[in-house]
């Protein structure tokens, strides 16, 4: 029972995460939008939005209902990867600074990003959602919810990317391409 608990805590603490998320995103989105910011693909964010909570729900349904065994290895590894998921999110957050938010807003005229995670990478974010989608459930043996929210992630995760992409394709180059 205690593992059940703690796994509860840790999924109420990614819940509050994400509440931070909100917070941070709905003054970047203003932000953007004061300076001539272009949204696209809002058609999607309802199901994002659902798909995400559905995660968190998931997990907990799942282990409370099914309440599995859990070997330690696995649940310590898995939290390893949701804390390393955070770590990388919050890196491109703050990589991403006031332009960071969960829609997709392009200011015109301003360049992409390129540097901490984006240097390597052009959608590190979503590295992370694919981790945290797998390992979070995982962490109390929730097979069925990172199964079953991995696949529908895919899906909505072809759709973002598309999306983003088109969007990002019409900002300008960086000056050092322009060089090179």
């Amino acid at each position: 029972m205690t593992g059940l608990v703690a796994f509860t805590v840790l999924v109420a603490l990614v819940g509050l995460e994400r509440v931070a998320e909100l917070v941070v995103s709905k003054r970047n989105a203003a932000w953007s939008m004061e300076r001539g910011g272009v949204e696209t693909g809002f058609g999607h964010y309802p199901f994002m939005v659902v798909l995400h909570t559905g995660l968190l729900v998931g997990a907990l349904v799942e282990a409370w209902v099914r309440r599995p065994e859990v070997p330690a290895l696995l649940a310590w590894s898995m939290t390893a990867l949701v804390l390393a998921s955070q770590a990388l999110r919050w890196w491109c957050i703050t990589s991403l600074g006031r332009r960071w938010n969960t829609r997709v807003i392009i200011v015109p005229g301003m360049p992409p990003v390129r540097s901490g995670p984006y240097r390597w990478l052009k959608h590190p974010n979503y590295v992370a959602v694919v981790v945290e989608g797998i390992a979070l459930p995982l962490v109390h043996a929730a097979w069925i919810t990172a199964l079953v929210f991995s696949v529908a992630n895919a899906f909505l995760l072809r759709v973002r990317i598309r999306t983003e992409d088109a969007a990002l394709a019409a900002l300008p180059e960086p000056v050092e391409a322009h060089r090179a």
